[in-house]
């Protein structure tokens, strides 16, 4: 009797305990609906909330975000929905196994049925992926880092390790702003496709219908290239980073004056070549057709209707911040802190400044077909547009099995990761690195900033974040990548210390050190001066200092470059023209081109009509007279019969008219004035005596 309770107690426990675990249709599915000859991938969301259940599809080959269903019934394993809104009543009947694994059945739409297979997604685990981050940013030098996991249009979870500001002791939180680089290209391409939405933009009509004055090396390619060109990398034309690098206080549409005179490397759509500058072309070209700033574009197309109030374009406006991430360094084993770059000028290629938080906003729009909040910011065709690969990128530099390239969209790149089809774009600029993620064919998305230069940690949480919302087994990547990096830098060392290898022992400059000292000037590039600095030289590319020393002959090499150490080991070398004058320099600054040419800027006193007034005179040129005048702020001369303007070149010489090979040269006597004029001509060299100066 006794036992005969106890068992009745057992069965009585048990029972509501079976009824607490009985298998729900409640979570996240992934399958497919087999139609004739093809397989449609669908991944639905079921929920149950106060009683009533909802759900939403998602159908990427179709574009298709979020779908609502309706008519949502379960009935034991029974389970039925339908897409609402969709034409043909699209209705999915079936059955959820016993283990609620798997819902299987039919898909009717329009008099259609079609078997239909889902597979509940599995779970995602996080676990330990803090502590890994704390390891790998010590590995890999990084002051601080922060992390954003985005799952179906929200911010799920956040990690941050280390300093944002080592000196201070700060440490990096959720709303730390960072400068993102390059990750700013697509702000600019989706700020383009609200245009065309609207038709005010024609990805395929010429550059030229909205920017008349655009020109490039190449005319043909002037009057082809497209705004779906300037996006794509296909260009023909190389980086040139050096153009805009360090360049403060040009106007955009001085820089896009400037493409002119910058070499091509490639035809029109032949190779993908990465190029910032065709980038700030873009975000011009947006400001051309509105009459706004790329900045006020920005913020009231994007960052307004994401609720990203704290993002901003300037590094004053960064540094301002009160939770901000300073920039470093790391180089010599040790990590330091170093000037913020200010990318004003550039800002379409990647001024942008963020935190983990808001950035979620902006992945969390591209998983959710350019809705926020319900609401379109940019039409979900568009979007697609911007996530299709348009140009091939070409092989990886190093083999990798787990990713496979498929080529760059409009300010995105596109790539298959362990069968996942993955869309991200990275971001690197002095002190910082940059990740942006997301699967679209999964529902998740990653943000990564980091406040270090040229580090390989945003790409490697990104692969650890997708490996895990995949559900595959984890790789080592950062060893992988430490490995790599440790033998490029042995190799690196290799080649600097063998770099006097090609050095001819032995010569001399041709001139005294004070004769190379001067400005030069390219015309797309714009200014360089070389400055004396001790025992050697010192350049000055807008802003970017190197200290030369000498090399051989009249090349001089960069030994030290605090602000761009990538240049350090670049060579210059000086030119002379026939009659022996330094003319110009030429320097190695786009490894896609021929070395660039700088012409020598003639002497600014050469301008000046004080200093000019010493040279002014009658000369004799063995019984025929020349004069020398000072008109304002030039020179003139005139022999019988004949009158000339003389053209500044350098030193005590000048042009005569537009006659090539034709100059004269100034002989100063212990005064400052001149005593004689060297006329040089082809034939030879014609010397003057001074007889006056003019009254």
């Amino acid at each position: 009797m006794r036992r005969t309770c106890l068992a009745t107690l057992l069965l009585a426990l048990v029972a509501p305990l079976a009824a607490q675990t009985a298998p729900t249709p409640a979570g996240d599915w992934r399958g497919a609906i087999e139609l004739p000859g093809q397989k449609l991938d669908v991944q639905v969301r079921l929920a149950q909330k106060d009683g009533t259940w909802q759900g939403e599809v998602d159908i990427p080959a179709q574009a298709a975000k979020g779908l609502k269903l309706e008519k949502i019934t379960v009935d034991g394993a029974k389970v039925s929905f339908a897409i609402a809104d969709v034409p043909g009543d699209p209705m999915f009947a079936g059955e959820l196994a016993a283990d609620g694994g798997k819902i299987a059945g039919r898909f009717v739409q329009n008099g259609g049925r079609f078997k239909f297979a889902l597979e509940r997604a599995a779970a995602v685990s996080l676990d330990g992926v803090q502590k890994w981050l704390d390891q790998v940013r010590a590995q890999f030098f990084v002051p601080g880092v922060a992390v954003g996991v985005v799952r179906n249009g929200e911010l799920v979870q956040v990690f941050t390790s280390g300093m944002r500001d080592v000196e201070q002791k700060l440490p990096v939180t959720a709303d730390t702003l960072f400068a993102i680089g390059s990750s700013t290209k697509a702000f600019t391409t989706t700020v383009l496709a609200t245009l065309a939405d609207q038709g005010q933009l024609d990805w395929d009509a010429p550059v030229r219908r909205y920017l008349p004055e655009f020109q490039l090396a190449d005319e043909v390619v002037s009057e082809r290239l497209t705004p779906r060109d300037l996006v794509t990398h296909r260009s023909g034309m190389p980086r040139h980073d050096l153009v805009w690098y360090g360049a403060g206080g040009i106007e955009r549409a001085e820089l896009v004056r400037r493409l002119r005179w910058l070499p091509l490397s490639k035809d029109l759509r032949v190779d993908f070549q990465y190029n910032n500058l065709m980038l700030l072309t873009a975000g011009h070209l947006a400001e051309r057709i509105t009459g706004k700033s790329w900045e006020t574009l920005v913020r009231e197309r994007l960052f307004a209707p994401l609720g990203m109030t704290r993002s901003n374009f300037a590094v004053t406006t960064l540094a301002a911040d009160a939770d901000h991430a300073e920039p470093y360094r790391h180089s010599d084993a040790k990590t330091d802190r170093i000037p913020f770059r200010d990318l004003s000028v550039i800002g379409p290629a990647g001024s942008i400044n963020s935190s983990v938080r808001e950035m979620a906003q902006w992945v969390a729009l591209q998983l959710d077909g350019g809705k926020h909040a319900g609401s379109a910011v940019v039409q979900s065709s568009s979007l697609v547009q911007l996530h299709t690969s348009a140009m091939a990128m070409g092989d990886m530099p190093l083999p990798d099995p787990e990713l496979v390239p498929v080529g760059y969209g409009l300010g995105w790149m596109v790539d298959v990761y362990r069968g996942a089809r993955r869309v991200h774009h990275g971001g690197n600029i002095d002190g910082f690195s940059a990740a942006v993620a997301f699967l679209p064919d999964k529902g998740y998305g990653f943000v990564v900033l980091t406040n270090l230069d040229a580090t390989p940690l945003p790409e490697l949480v990104v692969r650890k974040l997708t490996d895990r919302v995949l559900g595959l087994e984890d790789r080592d990547f950062a060893k992988l990548v430490a490995a790599k990096m440790q033998q490029a830098e042995g190799m690196a060392k290799k080649a600097r210390d063998n770099a006097n290898l090609e050095q001819v022992p032995g010569t001399k400059p041709t001139f005294a050190l004070d004769a190379y000292v001067g400005e030069f000037a390219h015309q797309g590039y714009g200014s360089c001066r070389i400055m004396r600095e001790g025992d050697g030289l010192r350049l000055d590319l807008h802003g970017i200092a190197a200290t030369l020393a000498h090399w051989h002959f009249d090349v001089f090499r960069c030994v030290a470059c605090p602000s761009l150490p990538a240049l350090e080991g670049l060579r210059v070398q000086f030119t002379s023209d026939l009659d022996g004058d330094l003319d110009g320099l030429r320097v190695q600054l786009e490894p896609a081109v021929d070395p660039l040419w700088f012409e020598r800027k003639p002497d600014a006193q050469l301008a000046d009509p004080a200093f000019l007034a010493n040279l002014a005179g009658t000369y004799d040129l063995g019984g025929q007279l020349a004069t020398i005048a000072v008109q304002g702020a030039e020179l003139t001369l005139s022999l019988p019969g004949q009158y000339h303007v003389l053209s500044p070149r350098r030193a005590l010489v000048f042009g005569i008219g537009t006659e090539k090979g034709y100059s004269v040269r100034f002989v100063l006597g212990d005064d400052g004035k001149a005593k004689s004029a060297r006329f040089r001509q082809p034939e030879g060299v014609y010397e003057a005596k001074r007889k006056e100066a003019p009254r």
